[in-house]
């Protein structure tokens, strides 16, 4: 997820901020970048939005630092202090589009959905699990596998022996 912050106007973005699972990526000249700060300091965000509470509750709810929910969150409510306006961009890679099957989702769980299923992570970083256990050339064509001569897997019993 991308937050891009003007002034008055939206074409003159003077910050960029990039969330995603690990922290924050901040682009912004000086005394921008001051402002930036202070508004993803890593404090609690106060919200009283029906959205956010359980069934049956009233009143505000507390969003701590470090979810999706909370980079949104601190960019609308402290935005406006720092004399600045945001806009969103999702980054979700490689993930599917809208779902007609996913209709019953709003439009924050369907963008936080897409946030945390993509593969937005950043490309000077591996995360656990992204090498690949075939190597580079990705795995063989589907169905060679059975066809290939070798011992029956362990389930199967011991290899019957010829003689």
């Amino acid at each position: 997820m991308r937050a891009e912050f003007h002034v008055d106007d939206p074409k003159q973005v003077v910050a960029t901020v990039r969330w995603d699972r690990r922290g924050l990526d901040i682009a912004a000249d000086g005394e921008t970048e001051g402002k930036v700060r202070r508004i993803f300091r890593p404090t609690p965000v106060v919200v009283d939005d029906p959205a956010f509470r359980s069934s049956g509750t009233s009143g505000p709810v507390v969003l701590h630092p470090g979810t999706l929910i909370w980079f949104r969150a601190a960019a609308q409510v402290r935005s406006d202090a720092e004399g600045l306006r945001v806009r969103f961009v999702p980054e979700g890679q490689d993930v599917m589009g809208w779902d007609p099957a996913g209709a019953y989702r709003t439009f924050s769980e369907s963008i936080e959905r897409k946030e945390l299923s993509g593969v937005a992570a950043r490309p000077e970083e591996a995360e656990a699990g992204e090498t690949r256990p075939e190597g580079t050339r990705g795995p063989s064509a589907s169905g060679t596998e059975a066809a290939k001569p070798g011992t029956p897997p362990s389930g199967a019993g011991p290899p019957e022996s010829e003689e």
